[in-house]
């Protein structure tokens, strides 16, 4: 038994460090994911600006902004922020700022949850919303990993400042 047990441990910590060196894909994953999905959103708004307009007027009610402003900030919010995103620049930042943006676009939207937002929020409604802003809040508590313009900053830029 206590072969089997060593045996056992054995085979874990060689996946463990099999594994390790492929840990920083995981942030990064997250990122790029999150982000494509939020760009191709203000793409589409941008693409379609009567659309967007008919939308933000009639069937998103964002609360505090007019329909024409929401319908403006949320484009541009979705063209730019999901790059620093992406690039791991202000990545925190970027992640909280697009988890809250991910809520309140959940809300502004019954169409997502037609059996009411808490039951949405406990079923199967917003699938995708719920995943993104999974995502958004690992990188929010974890940082954007060593795949980020963050941590190239930190690690190497600043160190050089610092020295000067």
């Amino acid at each position: 038994m206590k072969q089997l047990l060593h045996t056992i441990t054995t085979l874990y910590n060689r996946a463990v460090a099999l594994l390790e060196p492929l840990q920083p894909l995981s942030p990064l994953l997250f990122r790029l994911w999150v982000a494509l999905a939020f760009w191709r959103a203000g793409v589409v708004k941008l693409d379609d600006p009567m659309g967007t307009a008919y939308l933000f007027n009639y069937e998103y009610h964002v609360p505090l902004l007019s329909p024409d402003l929401a319908a403006t900030i949320g484009t541009y919010v979705e063209l730019i922020v999901p790059w620093f995103l992406a690039l791991g620049l202000f990545g925190r930042l970027a992640a909280l700022f697009l988890f809250v943006y991910n809520i309140t676009a959940v809300i502004s939207y019954p169409g997502l949850w037609p059996h009411g937002l808490w039951a949405g929020f406990i079923g199967h409604e917003f699938i995708d919303h719920k995943v993104w802003g999974l995502m958004l809040l690992a990188i929010v508590l974890a940082g954007p990993g060593k795949l980020s313009l963050d941590y190239a900053i930190g690690r190497w830029l600043l160190p050089r400042c610092v020295r000067s």
